[in-house]
């Protein structure tokens, strides 16, 4: 594929907004995972919540988008300059040749949630002041975000579970090659509800404890939130080559469980064999892999097997989810991220609260951080229902 330029980035999370709170997390090994005290739940588990979310308000004129998916997109837009950066790029190229691409899992359905308790008691009617076609429904976030950045491209929202954000990266990819637009804003948001954190519960894949990736004794996921947003443009003469480029992606269908990966993880290996061959890369090459690494015995054990029957037992892996926890269908793009920041700052990071790694484990697993160079990462980002995507990001071609 066609090298495009991350020319702009921001993220939120509860490691905090802005991407230096992200890196600085990193960097002193500081988790955002704490115990759950959101809303109504009763769970005994770690949540990765965004605690400045609560005093975000809604512009003034995108009111009736109003619920907490899109205040934590808007929270994110505001960071790092790049709601300035995309005004440049709608200048540039105009407001029809700049797509959005975004995805969700959830959306905004803790606004139907709330909207639930407050039914009426006779008719069993939702309030009148409840909006699903700007909160609930799944194009929300992509509706929103184009009214708040001014744009008129093409828009989608990609919603395949925990791949959804990394997905997002090769439609904007292939509508840029097919001339279909000129840039893109890619990425997304995912907030915490009631539905993911009782739901999971009831699929025994919760933790008690910050989730351990790897670790022989990891027992389940601790759930966060968090919105990312990349603007992905062809590169231009005279740019500062630091940014980093999407340099491949790889899609596949295991289509194995609905909520359990292939054993042997095959449609993990084939996601990975397809970014390779899209960035024209062999496996040697890639200096980094950031994992999906779920912290669950299934999960963990499959991608375990696709890393090693590609890359053998050389290149260092770890997953992030001990800082954020997972964020569903955030995920893909704060990883992406993550994996960015990487490349920029010449961190490998390693992975919070593993303690003991699983003997039958047999993947390059970073525990402690390691400061090197990295060239070229590869983030990986598998969903429920065997959709798998897997990103390499490096330095300019």
């Amino acid at each position: 594929m066609q090298p495009l330029r991350f020319s702009h980035l921001c993220l939120a999370n509860s490691l905090g907004v802005g991407l230096v709170a992200t890196l600085d997390a990193l960097v002193s090994r500081r988790t955002g995972l704490l115990p759950c005290r959101f809303e109504t739940v009763t769970l005994p588990t770690y949540v990765g919540e965004v605690a400045a979310l609560d005093e975000v308000r809604m512009r003034a004129d995108l009111q009736s988008f109003d619920c907490r998916n899109n205040r934590l997109a808007q929270l994110a837009l505001d960071q790092d300059g790049f709601a300035g950066a995309v005004a440049q790029a709608r200048e540039r190229y105009g407001a029809r040749r700049v797509g959005v691409f975004l995805g969700t899992s959830t959306s905004g359905i803790l606004e139907t949630e709330l909207a639930y308790r407050r039914r009426d008691p006779e008719t069993g009617a939702l309030p009148a002041d409840f909006h699903y076609a700007t909160t609930q429904n799944t194009f929300s976030v992509a509706h929103f975000v184009q009214r708040y950045l001014g744009l008129r491209g093409p828009a989608v929202v990609v919603s395949s579970a925990c791949a959804t954000t990394a997905k997002v990266f090769g439609n904007a990819a292939r509508m840029i090659t097919a001339g279909l637009c000129d840039a893109a804003v890619v990425g997304g948001a995912d907030s915490l509800c009631l539905t993911t954190l009782y739901g999971f519960h009831a699929l025994g894949l919760v933790s008690s404890q910050p989730c351990r990736p790897f670790d022989v004794d990891r027992d389940g996921i601790s759930i966060g939130e968090g919105a990312g947003f990349v603007l992905l443009e062809r590169p231009h003469a005279n740019e500062d080559d630091e940014a980093p480029y999407l340099l491949g992606f790889g899609e596949s269908s295991d289509a194995y469980h609905m909520s359990t990966p292939h054993p042997e993880g095959l449609g993990a290996k084939l996601a990975m064999e397809r970014a390779l061959a899209s960035a024209g890369l062999r496996p040697g090459s890639i200096d980094y892999i950031n994992l999906h690494g779920t912290a669950t015995r299934s999960n963990d054990a499959a991608e375990d097997l696709a890393i090693c029957a590609l890359f053998g037992k050389q290149t260092a892996c770890s997953s992030t989810k001990g800082w954020t926890g997972h964020t569903l269908g955030a995920a893909g793009v704060t990883e992406a991220i993550i994996a960015a920041l990487t490349i920029r700052h010449g961190i490998k990071p390693g992975s919070l609260h593993t303690r003991k790694l699983d003997p039958a484990l047999h993947s390059h697993y970073l525990i402690d951080n390691e400061e090197a160079q990295v060239r070229y990462a590869m983030t990986n980002s598998f969903g429920f229902g065997g959709s798998n995507c897997s990103l390499i990001l490096g330095r300019a071609p």
